[in-house]
Parts: C-alpha cells; structure tokens; sequence
C-alpha cells in the first residue's frame, strides 16, 4: 500500500509538471506573438512620429489639407494679405489725349462718383491751334484707387502718368502720441485751475490753459489732414483734344480736280498782276501828270511865241518886230 502510494504521487508530479511545462510553453508563444504585434505598432507609432512633427505637431495634415481645399476654392490663387496699420498719401497726375473732351471730362466725372469720390477744381481752355484742353481734379477712396485710375486711362491716348505713394504711418503714430499727451496736459492744467485760491494763480493758468488748447486744435487740425489725405487719393487729370486726320486723297487727279488747280492758277496770276499794277501805279501817276502839263501848259505856251529874224548889219531894227 505503501509503494502503490508513492507511484501514484509520482505520478501525480509528472502530470502536474508536464502540465506546467505546456501551459509555460503556451505562454511564451503568447507573449512572444503579442510583443511582435507591439514592436509593430510601436514601429508604425516611431514612424508616424517624426512625420507629424515635420508637419506640425497637433493638426499638421489637417492644416495642409485645410490650404489644399482653401487653394482650390481659390482657383489655385491666394490673395495676399491687406497690409493693416498703415497710413499711405496716393497721388496722381495723368495726361489723356482723347478725340472729344467735354465727353471725356464727363466720362471721368461719372467714373469719380461710381467709386464714390468726389471732383474738384476744373479748368478748360484752348491753345494757339485752337484744341481744346481741361484739367479736373478728382478724389476717389483708396481702395478704388487702382481701378479708377486705369478707368481714366481708357478714356483716350495715354500721354503721360505719373503716380507717387508716401507712407506717413509714423506721421500719423506721432501725432496720436502728441494729441494724447496734450489732453492729459490739458487736464492737468484745468485741475488746477479747480485747486487754484489765488486770483493771480487763476489769471496763469488761463493763459497756459488757452495756449495748451491751441496746441492742441493744432494737432487735432493737422490729424484731420492726414485722415483726409490717407483716406481719398488725389488724382489730377489733363485731357487734350487731339489733331484731326487727313482726309485720304486719290492720287490720279479728276476733271474737278483739274479745273480746280487752274482755277487756283489763274487767280494766283490775276493777284500776282494786282500787286504788279499796284506797284507800278505811283510811277504812272507821276508820268501821266508830267504828260498832261507838257500838252496842256507847256506846248500851247511855245506854240503862240512868233519866230523873228534876226537884223542884219547896218539896217536898224523896225519898230513893231517885237510885236
């Protein structure tokens, strides 16, 4: 009993170490398929990693896909960005030749006021030739500036432009510095003044008083300006009326034609025997004059005088010869 016993305990630790043996051995090929399954998955996370920190930790892929689809809404085009904070003075000089300028000068009025502006002075005159010129002066908002300016500039023959762009954003800065500064001044002063026991204390702080707020209506002037002329742009147009063309003329000359230039001729020739007549009239005047005191005076004189034959020697002279 005692040997049967012991056999069935061995036996009962064989079985129970082939058992450990098998469920060991299951439980390395577990854990070794689960441990290539994390290296992989490490792997992908190790690889995808990098990428996502050369596109932008947190949403890279979706900026760019963001850009892509903004891109293609756009038509492939993106607008650059309106610069903001800055003041810009926009002006502009441009000469026109156009073949009608009242129209021309009504055509840039329409066009000023479609983009909102406003128009100015105005000229119109003619030259020696006769053309007729105008000069106007237009303002239209800055963002319209471009298209108002091309607008002009289809209404004829572009002869000359000449636009300039000045940035006064630090003007501008420093003017807003100043009105600051020069309220808080005026405040003070009049605190002061509200302090202020003595009436000869009261008589000078008025009269800083008064100064600081001229200053300061100075200031206030000097920034109404400069939003003025930041926020319209000046353009100043000159139209010129343009020189008529030619007519086209056949060169084979017609029997118009032909009478025409002889026409012209002869009344060249007939001008040309008025001037010749008139030059030689003083002269004949002279000669007629001359001519008719030779017929009329002189010769009737000769021609009443007897001839008398003169005395020979010795023989004394009659009386009643000299008659």
């Amino acid at each position: 009993m005692h040997a049967s016993g012991k056999s069935a305990h061995r036996t009962v630790q064989a079985l129970a170490g082939l058992l450990l043996a098998i469920a060991l051995a299951l439980t390395g090929c577990t854990a070794g398929s689960g441990g290539d399954s994390d290296s992989g998955g490490d792997g992908k996370a190790a690889g995808l990693a990098p990428e996502g920190q050369e596109k932008g930790v947190g949403g890279g892929q979706a900026d760019q896909s963001g850009n892509s689809a903004s891109g293609a809404r756009d038509g492939g085009r993106r607008k650059p960005p309106k610069p903001t904070g800055t003041h810009v003075i926009r002006t502009a000089k441009l000469t026109v030749r156009v073949k009608d300028v009242p129209e021309a000068l009504d055509e840039a009025r329409r066009v000023a006021e479609e983009a909102g502006g406003i128009v100015g002075d105005e000229n119109t005159s003619r030259d020696g030739e006769g053309r007729e010129r105008s000069r106007v002066v237009l303002r239209v908002p800055q963002d319209e500036y471009a298209d108002t300016l091309a607008a002009l500039e289809g209404t004829g023959k572009l002869v000359g432009r000449d636009a300039k762009a000045r940035d006064v954003t630090d003007q501008v800065v420093d003017v807003e510095s100043r009105i600051k500064s020069q309220r808080a001044s005026v405040a003070r002063v009049r605190e002061l003044m509200d302090k202020a026991t003595k009436l000869s204390d009261v008589v000078t702080l008025e009269g800083e008083l008064s100064t600081r707020q001229s200053d300061l209506e100075a200031l206030l002037a000097q920034q109404a300006s400069l939003k003025d002329r930041t926020s319209m742009a000046t353009i100043t147009l000159s139209l010129t009326e343009s020189h008529a063309k030619p007519e086209a003329k056949d060169d084979d000359p017609s029997f118009v034609d032909a009478l025409a230039g002889g026409w012209d001729a002869f009344v060249t020739a007939l001008r040309w025997v008025g001037i010749v007549l008139a030059a030689v009239l003083p002269f004949a005047a002279v000669a007629a004059l001359l001519l008719a005191l030779w017929l009329w005076v002189v010769r009737p004189l000769r021609s009443r005088r007897p001839a008398t034959a003169p005395a020979g020697p010795g023989v004394p002279a009659r009386e009643g010869d000299d008659d």
